[in-house]
């Protein structure tokens, strides 16, 4: 039996269509190559997003294309949009399940029969770096947001499960890892529901308010929270590099930092911080938890204690009744925090959000007019960020290897602070500089296997495997950061 998959949206979506891969490989299936003929699949996950009206319209388009190319085939619907319109989404053609809660994956996999149920995922196709879920569910209530109606259950990972997904993922050759969630920042609140003992139990429908009143009785320095989680995972002197996903800025606290502070040789001191706009009034009416100033100085502390360290976030444009000068205040926020990199998006109504009702919707035009502006605002701010590291020293994960037209073989990859970076393998003034990420120190604690496959790589020109003892995936230290072509960083080994 052969089946594939598609992923539509988050980093979320990302890891649970990985972890279907792994139960559907464990339990005697085969993943279907992609030039597979029609008559060759059997099963088809479509894992969808809702995030957006545009994103809805995707998954459904997603779908039919592959009820097209594979007639026979039977398609599932997972994700976001098969929680929010599950009749619509089994309306769609050859569609045989939807699975409208993704707290039910296991039971999923039960019905068909599956005698192995991985605990985690052992790899992640066509990709250099990891993503390890360690939460899920948001109940905050943005105006703009789906989510809450989609993923409403807060649900966290124990630390020794993630610790021991991590484990299986080093052994795989992954030297990089993305810690991921709906909401990364309430990592934890969901393991007081009951605490203390005198209390009944918080009910997993219940508000936000009720989850963070009981966490907030628990001591800082003894809860399960995101900073002791990542504690315990530097603690465990894995060869691989860590990454957070996104936060917000004011559930960064001390004790996460004092971990990012300790540890700068696995923690990369990126942070992407969703913003969203500048201006009070315009967050109150999307209805943010917070003003603008606890975002500012926690951005400012970040960069008091983390010197250097890159800031990105998340700025919507155009939200309804925003005027020229509420978004002249978020381009100046933006200037003050020098972010290294802004996501812009234009506002778009979502159905089923307070936001898609409220009056005073901004014209399209000038919805495009400020997201340009602000973009270019964007771009110049992370061209100067880059500048700063020119002359400097970076860690770089390799994630890709190609010779290109004038035979020159190059390296391409991130820095910690999530820069793409060049390195030329085949120049005189490169020189091999193997990295306890990448040796074999850890070889008794968890053995190696062979290098990541480079299956389904689809670089520029013609891809290596491996070049002048450089391989994909790994991290190269002491790359020398020696000039800069717009946003991107050039560099040697040194």
């Amino acid at each position: 039996m052969r089946f594939k998959t598609a992923t539509l949206g988050c980093k979320v979506n990302q890891y649970e269509t990985q972890f279907l891969r792994t139960a559907f490989v464990a339990n005697g299936w085969e993943a279907a190559d992609d030039d597979a003929s029609p008559n060759d699949v059997d099963l088809v996950l479509v894992n969808t997003c809702s995030v957006t009206a545009e994103s809805d319209a995707k998954s459904r388009k997603t779908v039919s294309h592959f009820a097209k190319l594979y007639p026979n085939a039977e398609i599932v619907v997972l994700g976001c949009f098969a929680a929010s319109d599950s009749k619509r989404a089994a309306s769609l053609p050859n569609v045989s399940e939807v699975v409208s809660d993704k707290r039910r994956l296991v039971d999923f996999l039960r019905r068909r029969g599956f005698e192995t149920i991985p605990t985690g995922v052992d790899g992640f196709a066509e990709r250099r770096r990891a993503y390890v879920k360690i939460q899920d569910g948001c109940r905050v209530g943005c105006a703009y947001c789906i989510i809450p109606s989609t993923r409403p259950y807060l649900q966290s990972r124990r630390p020794a499960d993630i610790l021991d997904e991590a484990r299986t993922l080093v052994a795989a050759g992954y030297r990089e890892i993305v810690l991921t969630g709906i909401h990364l920042g309430h990592y934890g609140v969901d393991f007081y529901r009951a605490t203390p003992e005198s209390l009944p139990p918080i009910p997993d429908a219940a508000p936000l308010d009720a989850y963070l009143e009981r966490w907030n009785r628990v001591p800082a320095e003894e809860r399960t929270d995101l900073g002791a989680l990542l504690r315990t995972l530097v603690d465990a002197d894995l060869p691989v590099r860590w990454r957070l996903g996104s936060l917000e800025a004011v559930e960064v606290c001390d004790k996460t930092l004092r971990v990012f502070e300790e540890r700068p040789d696995v923690l990369c001191p990126q942070f992407h911080l969703s913003m969203q706009s500048g201006d009070d009034d315009v967050l109150a009416a999307m209805r943010r938890r917070w003003s603008s100033a606890p975002f500012i100085e926690k951005c400012r502390e970040i960069c008091r204690r983390l010197p250097d360290a890159a800031l990105t976030t998340d700025v919507i444009v155009g939200f309804p009744g925003e005027t020229n000068a509420q978004f002249e205040r978020t381009c100046d926020v933006v200037r003050e925090l020098e972010f290294s990199r802004v996501h812009v998006f234009r506002f778009s109504p979502r159905a089923g959000t307070v936001a898609a009702g409220l009056p005073n919707q901004i014209a399209p035009e000038v919805k495009k007019e400020r997201a340009a502006r602000l973009q270019q605002i964007a771009n110049e701010l992370r061209e100067r960020f880059a500048e700063r590291f020119v002359g400097r020293t970076a860690r770089v994960l390799v994630e890709e290897i190609e010779r290109r037209p004038n035979g020159q073989i190059v390296a391409t990859g991130t820095t910690d602070r999530y820069f793409n970076v060049e390195i030329p393998l085949n120049d005189a003034a490169s020189n091999a500089d193997r990295n306890p990420f990448n040796g074999d120190v850890y070889a008794d604690a968890v053995p190696k296997t062979a290098p990541l496959s480079l299956a389904n790589v689809s670089p520029r020109s013609e891809s290596l495997e491996t070049s002048n003892g450089v391989s994909l995936g790994d991290v190269l230290t002491n790359v020398r950061l020696t000039s800069r072509r717009g946003d991107t960083l050039l560099g040697v080994r040194v």
